[in-house]
């Protein structure tokens, strides 16, 4: 059965690639402090993917509207937008 092409996870977690913990509202799918992720999600909240590697940042896109962080997967390759929030370290893009 497919998932829900969102569901909503509030966790907290230590980031994989800086050690940063992260308090999660839910939406929170990056560290705040470096960007990274882990590929975990097939759709965003789903914990239904299973290569697990690590998402490095790898740019970011958007408009004066919204910003995205563009992630690629160190283990797949596989490339995904996630929205940038207020507390982000937008100069983790540029490191």
């Amino acid at each position: 059965m497919a998932s829900k092409k969102f569901q909503r996870r509030k966790e907290n977690f230590v980031c994989a690639h800086c050690s940063q913990k992260v308090t999660g509202n839910g939406y929170t799918n990056h560290c705040s402090n470096c960007l990274w992720s882990k590929h975990v999600d097939v759709n965003p909240g789903d914990r239904a993917e299973v290569c697990g590697g690590l998402m490095k940042p790898i740019s970011f896109a958007g408009n004066s509207r919204q910003y995205y962080v563009v992630q690629e997967c160190q283990h797949c390759g596989r490339r995904r937008r996630n929205k940038l929030a207020a507390n982000d370290n937008l100069a983790a893009l540029f490191n």
